[in-house]
């Protein structure tokens, strides 16, 4: 046994059962931060605004069924530190009280932090490309000119602008560029394009095209581009009146706003909600607007390594953030994986800043079950050493024989008969499976045939 690596846990905190901290130990992983000044305070003081629930539900898990789930705080100590800790509390025999068990999530949330830098690098190198691309499609189809792009090696036209499509009646892409133009032309015009493409530039010349062997003037230019280099042409009516310019409609955009899905929200530099939507609202669990109006995005959004400190940091040094993924926390105790995406109203020193907040818990619901188990099983894990081999494996498959009962029970309903036939069980199997891990309420029903 001395040879033995045992886990050790980085925080263990003695507290009588009604919370009160009696005696506080920590290992090299927390620096010393004078933790005897704890002694005789409720741990819940010593957690900040948002973790005094989570502390009465772990205290209340362990009173009653001798261990609580797992819960991640942001403990305070008396130097000022705060570190992300990840706690269980267990109770002591005979009621002498719990012992809360902690685990620095310091680096984890460090990692994190870095995780969503690197990702913000990323995206903002494809939004980059994505800025380029639109540019070229805002001057491509606003242009006054018809412009079209025409593959060098058979003249096919690739694209052309709504311009060129109105003027000049050929197709969007498909079609063959050189059977617009008057035969007795043609030959001129693939001398001009030979000249573009020796000498990289040529006089424009011009052109009759259409059943009304309408005159354009016509220049062109060589783009490399895959899979073969392409001419961009650009043609001016020789004597026509431009184009009517497009008239912009108003668009009534607060009334968009408030119609999407999705929440959003506007804050202030600060993180100060100044309005919001309805999504928002069902979100966090509010009445009202008027109840969130003036309160700090905090107070519901947070995680450790995800919090609206790291998001308003972000945006003030990049501008932008995308899928910013993080927990939403209702007022009603609703617990929400969100992705978000925010920008401030200019590049340098944001004043207001929009956010819009993306509910993905659906899309997690098989990832947080496999946590959840893996979490489980690593708590067996850390038994090494105290427990026997043969004990380890037991309790392990019980472990994964439950989650799975509960996930069939789950997916029907509580229906026992389908749960049975789903795990491939008789029902008197499956009843005398949930009277061995206490979840039956009922008496077995009498024995079926199937095995």
């Amino acid at each position: 046994m001395e040879g033995l690596n045992v886990a050790q846990p980085d925080i263990t905190i003695h507290l009588d059962m009604e919370g009160t901290i009696q005696r506080v130990s920590h290992s090299a992983a927390i620096p010393d931060s004078d933790v005897e000044s704890l002694r005789g305070r409720a741990w819940s003081e010593t957690v900040g605004d948002v973790g005094g629930d989570k502390i009465k539900h772990m205290l209340e898990d362990a009173r009653d069924r001798g261990i609580s789930a797992f819960r991640q705080l942001n403990q305070h100590f008396p130097s000022g530190l705060k570190l992300p800790i990840e706690y269980t509390a267990v109770r002591l025999g005979d009621n002498q009280g719990l012992v809360a068990i902690g685990r620095n999530l310091q680096a984890v949330a460090e990692l994190q932090s870095r995780l969503v830098a690197a990702q913000q690098a990323m995206e903002r190198d494809y939004w980059k490309l994505r800025e380029v691309e639109t540019r070229y499609r805002l001057l491509f189809d606003s242009s006054n000119e018809a412009v079209l792009l025409i593959r060098a090696s058979n003249l096919h036209i690739v694209e052309a602008n709504p311009v060129a499509i109105r003027g000049l009646g050929v197709s969007a892409q498909g079609g063959e560029f050189l059977a617009e133009i008057a035969a007795k032309e043609r030959q001129h015009f693939e001398d001009m394009l030979q000249r573009v493409r020796d000498q990289g530039k040529a006089p424009a010349v011009m052109i009759h095209m259409g059943q009304d062997q309408t005159p354009w003037l016509v220049r062109a230019s060589l783009m490399t581009a895959g899979p073969g280099p392409m001419y961009l042409l650009q043609l001016s009516p020789v004597s026509a009146e431009a184009p009517a310019s497009l008239v912009n409609d108003t668009m009534p955009i607060a009334d968009l706003i408030a119609r999407v899905p999705d929440a959003f929200v506007v804050l202030d530099k600060q993180g100060t909600v100044l309005r919001t939507n309805q999504a928002f609202l069902d979100l966090v669990q509010a009445g009202s607007e008027a109840v969130v109006v003036g309160e700090r995005l905090s107070r519901w959004l947070w995680r450790p390594g995800a919090d609206l400190t790291v998001l308003l940091a972000n945006i003030q040094l990049h501008g932008t953030v995308r899928l910013f993924s993080t927990t939403v926390h209702g007022d009603l105790g609703l617990e929400t994986e969100v992705e978000l995406s925010a920008s401030g109203d200019r590049d340098g020193d944001p004043q207001h800043i929009g956010v819009l907040i993306r509910d993905v818990s659906r899309r997690l619901v098989n990832s947080t079950q496999g946590r959840e188990l893996s979490t489980l099983v690593s708590t067996l894990t850390e038994q090494i050493g105290n427990t026997s081999l043969r004990d380890l494996v037991k309790d392990t498959v019980g472990v994964v024989e439950r989650h799975y009962i509960e996930s069939a029970l789950e997916l029907t309903n509580g229906n026992r008969t389908a749960a049975a036939e789903l795990l491939g069980l008789s029902r008197q199997s499956l009843y005398a499976k949930l009277n061995r891990y206490a979840m039956d309420g009922g008496t077995p029903p009498p024995s079926d045939t199937k095995a």
